[in-house]
Order: C-alpha cells, then sequence, then structure tokens
C-alpha cells in the first residue's frame, strides 16, 4: 500500500536537508542554499548543492528529497529509508490495513469533492445571482483576469442549491461534511457552512483545494470565516497564496500579509511572493514552511494598532526559533493603511517604497522592547537591560543568542549616548579630537571602578589644568577605598569644591561616552575606544611625516600609495572612524585631508 502523502509531507518536512545531508557531507553556504562535494561520486570540487526540498549534484546528476537520499546513500529501500527518518523523528509508519487504504481514498474523494464546489462557486459569481460579489471584487480593483485566476467565487444564500448541484455529480453529503462544506443540522439534516459570501480557495503547496474562505457581504459575523479542519485542512499549517508563490520564492521572499485581499491584489501588482495565514497569529509550522523557502520572510502586517500586535506575537514567536539561515524582516506600512488600500490609493510604488529596506528582526525586537520604557531613571534603564538580555535568553541557538544580546545592548548604549554636540564641535575634527581627554574622565567619574585597571595610563595622560585638578582629586579619593561608586565620587568632587568641574566633564560631547549607569564593561570598551584614538593620532601624524619626507626623496610610486593611505588613517582618527583611501587618489588631494 502507497503510504499516505500527508504522512510523507509530514516526514519530509520533520527532516530538513541541510542537516541531515550534513551528518555524511561537509556543507558551507553558497548563498541561500548549501553546497558540498556530492557523496554519490568522487570530486574535488563541490558540485552537490542543497536547497530546501531537494539536493541536486551537477556532476553525476543525483538527485532527491530525503527519503531518496537516505536511500542512496546508505542502500536501503523505500521503506526502510522511511522507517529510519520517521524514527528519528518520532513519527509513527502507517502501517498496511484495509481502514489505512480506506482512509486514503478518503482523502483523495475529499480533492475531488472541494474541486466541485469551486467550479460551482465560480460559476454563481457570473451568473445573476452572484452580481453584488463580482460588483464587490471589481469594486476592490481586481480585474476579471486576476478574479478567474484566483478561483474566486459566489457561495449562493444556502438553501441547498450547493448540495443540489454537488449531488448531481455523485457527492454525497457525508462526504460534503468531511469537506467543510455542510454542517450536521440534525438527523439526515444539513445546513451549508457557507452563505452569502464571496469565497477564496485555499490550496496546499501542489495546488489542490483544501478548503475556502468565505467573506460576507451583509452585517453578518465574522465577517471572514474560514472552513473547518478536516482530513485534509490545518489551518496552522497553511498559507493562503503559498501555491501561486512558489515558483517565485528563489528570487523573492514571501511578503507575509494579513488577508486574502491582501495577498490577490499585491499579486495583481506585480508582487506575486505575497502569502498570509488563514485569520490567525502566523504560527510555528507556518514560520516553519516560510523558512523552507527563504532565510528572511518579510512581515507587512497593517499599519494600525492590530498590525501592531500581529507582529509583536510573530517576534515573540519567532525569537526561540530562529538561527543562522533562519530569521525574519518588518515592513512598516504608513498608519492606517493595509497592503491593499495602499496599492489603491499609491500605486505599486507605493508598495515598493514601503517593502525596500525592512527592518532586521533584531532592529524590531528592540524598538519592540524599548516602547516600554522610558529611560528617564536608573530603575528605567536597568529593566530596559534586564528584558533585553531576557530576550536574548529566549534564542535556541547559543551563539545567535549571544550575537543578539550584544546587538541589543549596543543599540540600547548608542540611543542613550549619541547626544547632540555643540555646533563648535560638530564638524569640527580637531575640536572632538582636543575633547577627548575630558570624555575620558566623563567615563571614570561615571564608572570609577575603571580606575584599578587604567591607573597607569590615566596618570600619563597631558590634561589640561582643570580636568588635571579633577585627576588628582579622583586618585587621592580612590586610594584605600574598599569600593568606589559613582555617586560617592561625585558627592567627595562638590564637597573638594569642584562641582563647577564635574559638571563641564559631564557635558555634553561629539563622541558619545559612557553614560550613567552603565556596566563595567561598557565603561571599560569606551574607554579604551576614546584613549585608542587619543594615543593614535599623534603617531599617526609622525607616520604620514615621515613617509611624505622619504617619498619626496625618492618619488617611489609605493611611497606615494603609504603616505595617502596613512593621511586617511589619520583622518579617521580624528574623528573616530575606520577610513580607507579611495582608488585613485593624488598625493596632492590626500595632503589636503592632513
Amino acid at each position: 500500500m502507497a503510504l499516505p502523502a500527508p504522512f510523507l509531507e509530514d516526514l519530509r518536512a520533520r527532516s530538513p536537508l541541510p542537516e541531515l545531508i550534513g551528518r555524511r557531507v561537509r556543507l558551507s553556504r553558497s548563498g541561500r542554499q548549501w553546497k558540498g562535494c556530492c557523496p554519490f561520486h568522487d570530486e574535488k570540487t563541490p558540485s552537490f548543492y542543497v536547497y530546501d526540498d531537494h539536493f541536486h549534484c551537477f556532476g553525476c546528476g543525483a538527485h532527491g528529497d530525503a527519503i531518496s537520499f537516505v536511500m542512496q546513500s546508505q542502500g536501503l529501500g523505500f521503506m526502510e529509508a522511511v522507517a529510519q527518518l520517521a524514527a528519528a523523528c518520532g513519527l509513527a509508519v502507517p502501517q498496511p490495513s484495509p481502514e489505512a487504504a480506506a482512509a486514503e481514498q478518503t482523502r483523495q474523494d475529499l480533492f475531488s469533492v472541494l474541486d466541485a464546489a469551486a467550479k460551482a462557486f465560480t460559476r454563481k459569481l457570473f451568473l445573476p445571482e452572484g452580481k453584488k460579489a463580482l460588483d464587490y471584487l471589481t469594486g476592490r480593483g481586481l480585474t476579471l483576469e486576476t478574479i478567474r485566476a484566483f478561483g474566486l467565487g459566489w457561495s449562493g444564500e444556502g438553501r441547498g442549491a450547493l448540495m443540489a448541484e454537488l449531488g448531481r455529480s455523485g457527492v454525497s453529503p457525508v462526504q460534503a461534511v468531511q469537506a467543510g462544506l455542510l454542517r450536521e443540522a440534525g438527523e439526515s439534516k444539513y445546513s451549508e457552512f457557507f452563505f452569502n459570501r464571496v469565497m477564496f480557495p485555499i490550496s496546499d503547496q501542489r495546488a489542490r483545494i483544501v478548503s475556502f474562505g468565505g467573506r460576507t457581504l451583509g452585517d453578518g459575523q465574522p465577517k471572514y470565516l474560514n472552513g473547518p479542519e478536516t482530513e485534509i485542512f490545518s489551518k496552522r499549517r497553511a498559507l493562503y497564496g503559498l501555491d501561486r508563490a512558489r515558483a517565485q520564492l528563489k528570487a523573492h521572499p514571501p511578503i507575509v500579509v494579513e488577508g486574502y485581499m491582501d495577498v490577490i491584489a499585491l499579486h495583481q501588482a506585480g508582487f506575486p511572493t505575497a502569502v498570509a495565514p488563514l485569520g490567525t497569529a502566523l504560527t510555528e509550522e507556518q514560520l516553519a514552511l516560510l523558512w523552507r523557502h527563504a532565510e528572511a520572510p518579510v512581515i507587512c502586517f497593517d499599519g494600525d494598532a492590530a498590525g501592531a500586535r500581529a507582529a509583536e506575537r510573530a517576534i515573540e514567536l519567532a525569537l526561540p526559533l530562529i538561527g543562522p539561515g533562519r530569521t525574519l524582516a518588518f515592513a512598516a506600512l504608513p498608519e492606517g493603511e493595509d497592503p491593499d488600500s495602499l496599492i489603491a490609493n499609491g500605486g505599486a510604488d507605493a508598495f515598493r517604497r514601503a517593502i525596500a529596506a525592512p527592518e532586521p528582526l533584531f532592529r524590531a525586537l528592540f524598538r519592540l522592547v524599548r516602547s516600554r520604557y522610558s529611560e528617564a531613571t536608573p530603575e528605567q534603564r536597568a529593566g530596559l537591560r534586564a528584558e533585553l538580555e531576557a530576550a536574548a535568553r529566549r534564542i535556541g541557538d547559543p551563539g545567535l543568542a549571544r550575537e543578539y544580546r550584544r546587538a541589543l545592548l549596543d543599540l540600547s548604549f548608542t540611543r542613550r549616548a549619541a547626544r547632540p554636540a555643540p555646533p563648535a564641535l560638530r564638524q569640527n575634527p580637531a575640536a572632538i579630537a582636543a575633547d577627548r581627554p575630558r570624555q575620558l574622565v566623563a567615563v571614570l567619574i561615571h564608572q570609577p571602578l575603571l580606575l584599578h585597571e587604567i591607573e597607569e595610563e590615566l596618570a600619563t595622560l597631558d590634561l589640561a589644568p582643570w580636568l588635571d585638578g579633577l585627576r588628582a582629586a579622583i586618585l587621592q579619593w580612590s586610594e584605600g577605598l574598599p569600593a568606589l561608586d559613582s555617586a560617592a565620587l561625585i558627592a567627595h568632587l562638590h564637597a573638594v569644591g569642584l562641582a563647577a568641574e564635574v559638571s563641564r566633564a559631564l557635558g555634553r560631547v561629539p563622541l558619545p561616552v559612557c553614560p550613567a549607569g552603565a556596566d563595567l564593561a561598557d565603561a571599560r570598551a569606551r574607554w579604551r575606544e576614546i584613549h585608542g584614538m587619543l594615543v593614535a593620532e599623534p603617531r599617526l601624524k609622525e607616520d604620514v611625516d615621515a613617509a611624505r619626507r622619504a617619498f619626496e626623496k625618492t618619488e617611489s610610486p609605493e611611497l606615494q600609495r603609504r603616505v595617502i593611505a596613512l593621511a586617511f588613517a589619520r583622518r579617521g582618527a580624528g574623528r573616530g572612524e575606520a577610513e580607507e583611501a579611495p582608488e585613485g587618489l593624488t598625493q596632492g588631494q590626500a595632503a589636503t585631508d592632513r
């Protein structure tokens, strides 16, 4: 007996090929797929490529899916390979039996029933009884070509007409109930599940109709209604429009929107990778389905409060599941717009601009968490940091969790520290460089624990008199204290008559310094960064001068390139940045940047 198609589809979905094949073949990333040396023939240059749903060797022609790979690599038969994969992912292999054969035949019959229903709904749409539904669809901007391509239809008024039409094709009421078209209303009595609704066929990835969604044109609720769960339909495992989007997903990522009309309007406007969950929040199964086709699906929910909540739920759902090659991106729509309305009001270009630069998941996560805190007090800042770290810990991949923690805390630090510079310093690299000693003292005032590590470097700094006075007071205060506390240090400096100097040291700066409340690691990194730039710039000046003198004697092209490179390195150090000389720049042009 042939195994049921749903079982085989589930087995393949639970046996990701890169992981399965990676146990036997050393694979490396190659764009959105993986590559390695073929295990089926001897080769030194990799020609074996692994995709989401199949593998292919361009050398020997080996090709197949997870089951095929186990068969070919281990010399197993089909059922043996299936049994091995099923055991690995915790599935029970259906056993041959008359009952199993009957169940599979029932499944196949349901596809036929739903296909007949779709034809009946489409026919009714173009009859006089479907005029109000057709007017609604064309009034929403859909062309007749699009309406027919998506198989849209009209349910009728629900007075037995559908069953009468299906009955002529040999469909029984029991089959119609199993397909989700009828519901039982008493002994041997049935009522239609959909009535007075515009009908949207829902297909699986093989383009077989598995259910319907319906939109009411009256005041009935709910406005949108999906068919019930059946043997061949599960809302958690389906995405509307995925069957039509699949062909384009190798070139463009899926765009996940909220509703049927959004998907259809986007396809019509030239965005053929639009898909949508079926009236529910995204599920783990749907994310897994999306990641089989793209590394970073774009979430583009409506520009309203409900859309924001849906995006928040998507972030919370995705965090434990993401990893290298599995993430999300988020495109924001203007306030009050959905994809359908945005295209209707601004055309395809308006939507194209909205999704041109989607926000990476880590930035969307930071924005979400940040919205809960004002950061006006140390308690708020500590709360923000704690929640960001907790979010990073939810990520299952340890390496990615560490990267997220670093990235989230960097965003938090940058946002707090990026204050506007005084006009006199804003575009003046020399003033920026001259201000670095004050920045170093400011870092110490905020985190005096650093004194245990950098006392020697602090003592050798060339400081202005007012900063020298602060340094002396700080060093004197720290002697013999078991613990060094910022608040206690500031109180001491005020007590010894240096309140004005403290205020001046902690004033606004052109480069962000360590903020109050930063931990020792943040303070250490900032102090080392500023000190490094302070020390590097004079040394680079000496190197530039020496290289220029040598070039003037020999006019060697190699020395000319060195002069240019050093001049740009010095200019970058003056701004606290790394800068490379553009190709083709002359020594004269570089000299103007000294």
